[in-house]
């Protein structure tokens, strides 16, 4: 089923709205702009003789902002969890020796999920045996691993690698 180009304009549109809205948000400017409405309200107070009307005008603004609010903060969480979610799988699926059974583990059960990370404590209890941190996180190591991912990946060129270390 094709989306029409109406829709796919709309969802454009509302994905360019909602990356600016978050992003607009979370900036110091939005924070500055808050606090000055506050304190502006906050003045005028005496000026109103603090009446239920004043009081429900900061009321009403911050109780729609706080539930517009958590629409966009779920979108945006959504996005970066699926963009997070899909380097992890990434890297799964380029190392040789990572289980390809991890990709999409998300639609485990809680329980399946439990097995999987006392597997993982196990392994990182064995990991803080090992008293030299240097030993597996070296700069030789680094190299010997891109070496080894250059010779048997057939997708990279060899002697973009031979300039790269001719250059270094």
């Amino acid at each position: 089923m094709a989306k029409s180009r109406n829709e796919t304009r709309k969802n454009n549109f509302f994905e360019r709205f909602a990356n600016a809205a978050t992003k607009f948000t979370g900036s110091s400017v939005a924070f500055i702009a808050a606090t000055a409405i506050v304190i502006i309200w906050a003045v005028t107070g005496p000026l109103f003789n603090y009446s239920e009307t004043w009081q429900l005008v900061i009321n009403t603004g911050t109780t729609i902002i706080t539930f517009l609010m958590v629409f966009l903060i779920q979108k945006a969480q959504n996005k970066d969890g699926k963009a997070i979610q899909l380097k992890l799988n990434e890297l799964i699926a380029a190392h040789e020796k990572a289980s390809n059974r991890m990709v999409d583990i998300e639609d485990l059960t809680e329980k399946d999920l439990d097995q999987l990370h006392k597997f993982y404590v196990t392994l990182a209890t064995l990991a803080k045996k090992e008293a030299d941190i240097h030993c597996s996180h070296s700069i030789d190591v680094a190299n010997e691993l891109n070496e080894l991912k250059l010779s048997t990946n057939k997708h990279f060129k060899h002697q973009d690698n031979e300039s790269a270390r001719s250059k270094g």
